[in-house]
């Protein structure tokens, strides 16, 4: 029985009983270590002073002959408060649900099929053995509510709010990729389901999904101002199949889930993703001057690169070409600019320099975006 290690004052001692000689190296891999339970500090009369598995790891890291290495699968080991007890001591590497690329060298059905089925269940990696849409349902309904729902409220001690988490959750998840704010969000709560919810704890619950890896957020970028613009902004979910679970797979809105698809590669090709936006003087029909803004799906930056990506379903209509091409060349800079749609196309660049490809290659061919 190794139950027993789940106590840290357990797992210290057996550690350091293994740590015999001083000039030998010791690789010590522990897995799922947030399951260590903190106990209660001897010695002290403090009832809320308690040891747990920072402690432990805190204390091996001290110890020069130790490479340490731990693994943990949710908030309780990643989230800020304790990232920070580690900052500067070690490495942190996330782990990310599988990217499109993965998933479709390691899909074993039709390879035409895998768009579908990952655009629809997304990139947890087991859900790739589930055979089909119950096992796949069921796998993705259980992952939501006892990982990630249950460790949310857990780890954050919150008491009587399941249910507005549970209902947050819902209209993030029929918006995503759609500009909002907690204000906003604390409305739709008031109008639609009768609650009065301040935006401020909104926006704590928001952080609280961030926090636990269910969802990014992203910030709009005013490209011409060179700065950040607060509210309102965007959410992703890290993945599409907890999402579109979420929904019980009734909305398959296809913009929205492409786009979703599109800011998880870019974060996983280790790119800073904004939501930009562009102002600029117009006039209407009677010749007034008008400030208008557009949206920028995408600004990408790494180092002194940087790209801007639109993701379309199509650009066949002429209309549409057109007005894809009309936001991306109102960009006053020569950054390299995308348009990433759903068709499978030869990739080509038109008269304003702008590259047009489709989505599965973009997300196939790792250095697509430099094409």
């Amino acid at each position: 029985m190794n139950a027993r290690y789940r106590n840290p004052f357990e797992l210290d001692s057996y550690i350091r009983e293994q740590i015999t000689d001083k000039n030998e190296t010791y690789y010590i891999f522990i897995d799922e270590i947030q399951k260590v339970t903190p106990v209660k500090k001897p010695y002290l009369e403090d009832e809320d002073s308690k040891v747990g598995f920072v402690d432990v790891l805190l204390g091996l890291m001290k110890i020069k002959n130790v490479d340490l290495y731990v693994t943990g699968s949710n908030s309780k080991m990643l989230s800020s408060d304790i990232l920070t007890e580690f900052r500067d001591r070690g490495d942190e590497i996330r782990v990310n649900p599988l990217t499109f690329r993965e998933f479709y060298y390691a899909f074993e059905g039709d390879k035409r099929d895998a768009w579908k089925e990952f655009f629809t269940y997304g990139g947890m990696p087991l859900v790739m053995s589930k055979k089909d849409h119950t096992e796949k349902s069921k796998y993705l309904k259980e992952l939501f509510s006892k990982t990630y729902i249950s460790d949310v409220i857990e780890h954050n001690n919150i008491k009587n709010s399941e249910d507005v988490l549970e209902d947050l959750l819902n209209i993030i998840s029929s918006s995503v990729g759609s500009l909002t704010n907690p204000a906003k969000l604390s409305k739709t709560f008031k109008s639609e389901k009768k609650i009065d919810i301040s935006p401020d704890t909104i926006s704590q619950y928001l952080d609280y999904f961030v926090d636990a890896f269910l969802i990014y957020k992203s910030y709009r970028y005013d490209i011409k101002g060179k700065k950040y613009i607060n509210s309102p902004l965007k959410y992703y979910f890290t993945d599409v199949g907890l999402r579109n679970e979420r929904l019980n797979f009734r909305q398959q809105e296809e913009t929205h889930i492409m786009e979703n698809i599109l800011y998880n590669e870019l974060r996983a090709r280790g790119f800073d993703v904004d939501v930009g936006v562009v102002e600029y003087n117009t006039k209407n029909e009677e010749g007034k001057s008008l400030r208008k803004q557009f949206e920028v799906d995408f600004v990408v930056n790494t180092g002194s690169k940087r790209y801007y990506i639109q993701s379309a379903l199509s650009v066949a209509d002429e209309k549409k070409h057109r007005q894809e091409i009309n936001l991306l060349i109102r960009i006053p800079d020569s950054f390299k600019k995308i348009v990433v749609i759903k068709d499978n196309i030869i990739p080509w660049y038109d008269d304003n320099g702008i590259l047009f490809i489709g989505i599965e290659q973009f997300l196939l061919e790792e250095n697509a975006i430099d094409m």
